[in-house]
């Protein structure tokens, strides 16, 4: 916990995500610089873990190479309800068998994602770190993304200690997903896995057929309100909008308004 505060302090980290480059210069290739982000979370959030292809795209296989074929290409209200769940205080923590040199692609796809004016939140992006054709083979010949999600989620579950559950609810699209996020402690109660039509099933009662749409409805039902955020997890503030204008308290009325309006 110290080490951590002394790199927190250090590299003056504020908390949700923190846009950082290293750089390393060398006599014959002059500067390379490597862009990232740093995400500074607390111990006790409550994360949300979110896979891509066929969750978030409607495409499995094919989110490997065409990510960004225009909007039909993404579920319908996954933005709006992952939003929601955002706004209620919850963290999402997106990850892919996809291989590690597409990266930029997949990140490009996950902010292009915008449903009339809604972004997905900000969240790590982790994915396989192996070759293009070995995440393929993994994920399409061998059928076991399940090897690389395991471990990777494991790894990060152990950051947050003492905190043994940080995985609040998982979203998925196949059996391998369910697999990898009940190893990792998510609450059968808590996954859903979504089918190419947009059909969205609760892994513990798989005859209630429902959709990201009808999900949106009871958010607050299923991710209860933790604390509300501060758009610290969105690229651009939504301070002004519908829903906060209208939020704010009505100015006062005076009685001798109506009067002089009467007369």
């Amino acid at each position: 916990g110290q080490r951590v505060h002394v790199f927190q302090k250090s590299l003056k980290l504020k908390n949700g995500p923190n846009d950082v480059v290293f750089s390393v210069t060398t006599q014959y290739q002059g500067t390379c610089r490597c862009e990232g982000t740093i995400y500074l979370w607390n111990w006790d959030d409550k994360v949300i873990i979110s896979d891509i292809d066929g969750t978030i795209t409607r495409s499995d296989t094919l989110g490997h190479i065409l990510p960004t074929l225009g909007k039909d290409w993404t579920h319908q209200g996954i933005a709006k309800l992952y939003h929601k769940v955002s706004q209620n205080g919850y963290k999402f923590l997106y990850c892919s068998a996809r291989a590690i040199g597409m990266a930029d692609m997949t990140r490009g796809y996950l902010h292009w994602v915008n449903e009339r004016g809604t972004v997905l939140p900000q969240g790590p992006l982790l994915l396989s770190p192996s070759s293009l054709f070995s995440a393929l083979h993994r994920e399409v010949i061998e059928k076991k993304p399940e090897k690389f999600k395991v471990q990777c989620l494991t790894d990060i579950k152990n950051l947050f200690f003492p905190n043994t559950d940080p995985f609040y609810a998982a979203f998925g699209n196949r059996p391998a997903d369910v697999y990898s996020y009940k190893q990792v402690g998510v609450s059968l109660n808590r996954i859903f896995t979504v089918n190419p039509k947009g059909e969205l099933v609760q892994e513990h009662a798989k005859t209630n057929i429902s959709s990201y749409v009808r999900l949106c409805e009871v958010v607050d039902h299923v991710f209860p309100l933790l604390k509300r955020s501060h758009s610290s997890d969105f690229p651009c503030s939504d301070t002004f909008s519908n829903f906060t204008f209208w939020r704010e308290p009505l100015p006062p009325f005076e009685n001798q308004d109506v009067h002089s309006a009467s007369t």
